[in-house]
């Protein structure tokens, strides 16, 4: 065993670490608990029914198969005192810093003194470059990050439990009124917020996601496929979501009301046009 454990964001970071001989056991948090139904208690079985229930209903993924590839895995980081350090590697979007603060959360409830927590994170140097992941970087440059963690304090894990709890709350004014650039480790876990806050609807009842979804089909005739497609480029140039087709799928899913389909095409429906103003 490794004095070293490494908690990943995905399956491809795990590839390219394995690539970049860093040293260390790998384990990956395979959830996106920016969406669907949560509980402030990370790992408690109200926690994971919750979680199960949503894979279920939203993806048919079945309890035994989301047992396999999530709670079987994260259960590893129960008992860390074989371990002298963890490292965290998680990226600047909403998905995954929702998804690091409840790992945090999970951690410092089972927290160990001797061992040290590190948080492996970038910056892109230019506001208006498109947003990064680890799998865009060589070796090289992979190396030099990593050697750049920053070490979490036990203070620091716990303001990440603070602000997780926050974030299940989901109340608005809470969300507004709470500083979550307080702890300067989580550099990235304000502009998240800020772009969660944008999820609640406006005074028309859309929220940015959905707005932009009908202003996509308005602005000519295109397949589920070609929408969602656009919608990552959107998000990849001026947005910090972080998801995948997945989640905006079901965003499209959810807009059916205001839509119809002919010929595998998707037009918008009176309701549609009135919601966007056209």
């Amino acid at each position: 065993m490794s004095n070293t454990i490494h908690i990943l964001n995905n399956e491809a970071t795990a590839q390219i670490l394995e690539k970049s001989k860093i040293k260390g056991d790998i384990i990956i948090w395979r959830e996106m608990l920016c969406e669907g139904s949560l509980h402030k208690k990370v790992g408690s079985d109200e926690f994971w029914k919750k979680r199960y229930a949503y894979f279920k209903n939203q993806f048919n993924i079945e309890p035994i198969k989301y047992y396999d590839t999530t709670i079987n895995e994260i259960k590893k980081v129960e008992d860390l005192s074989n371990y002298n350090e963890v490292v965290l590697w998680f990226e600047c979007n909403l998905f995954q810093q929702i998804n690091l603060v409840a790992l945090c959360a999970y951690l410092v409830n089972n927290y160990v003194k001797k061992t040290t927590y590190f948080l492996v994170y970038f910056e892109k140097e230019n506001e208006k470059e498109p947003v990064q992941s680890f799998t865009n970087f060589s070796i090289i440059d992979l190396k030099t990050i990593f050697k750049n963690k920053v070490t979490l304090s036990k203070a620091s894990l716990l303001f990440a439990k603070e602000s997780w709890e926050m974030y299940v709350e989901n109340d608005i004014d809470k969300l507004k009124k709470f500083n979550f650039n307080k702890n300067s480790k989580f550099k990235c876990l304000q502009k998240s917020i800020n772009q969660h806050l944008l999820r609640f609807p406006s005074e028309k009842g859309l929220n940015q996601i959905e707005n932009k979804i009908l202003r996509i089909v308005n602005s000519g005739m295109f397949t589920e496929k070609e929408i969602i497609r656009d919608l990552l480029i959107w998000q990849q140039k001026e947005t910090i979501y972080g998801f995948g087709e997945l989640q905006y799928f079901n965003y499209l899913k959810r807009l059916k009301e205001y839509v119809e389909i002919k010929e595998s095409k998707i037009y918008l429906n009176k309701k549609g046009r009135e919601a966007i103003g056209v």
